[in-house]
């Protein structure tokens, strides 16, 4: 399994539904927080090995319902 860190911009007054629906509808999502500054969530996936990350984004996460903006961080390895 693969990391992959996703923020992302709601749209107005919807960050807590799309938390929501991400954790509840989004099998791959582990975690979601809500974060300060210019994105509003941040949410941590499990992707297989060989999955593709950019359909995965695009298709899975800025679909959701009040998504605005998306900006993925790929990881390389976790330490600890």
């Amino acid at each position: 399994m693969k990391a992959i860190f996703i923020m992302v911009k709601c749209d107005l007054g919807q960050a807590y539904k799309v938390a929501d629906e991400a954790v509840q509808g989004v099998e791959q999502v582990s975690e979601v927080y809500s974060t300060s500054g210019q994105y509003d969530l941040l949410m941590k996936c499990y992707l297989d090995e060989d999955a593709d990350i950019g359909h995965f984004v695009t298709e899975r996460i800025q679909t959701l319902p009040g998504v605005k903006d998306t900006f993925t961080l790929i990881t390389f390895k976790a330490f600890g």
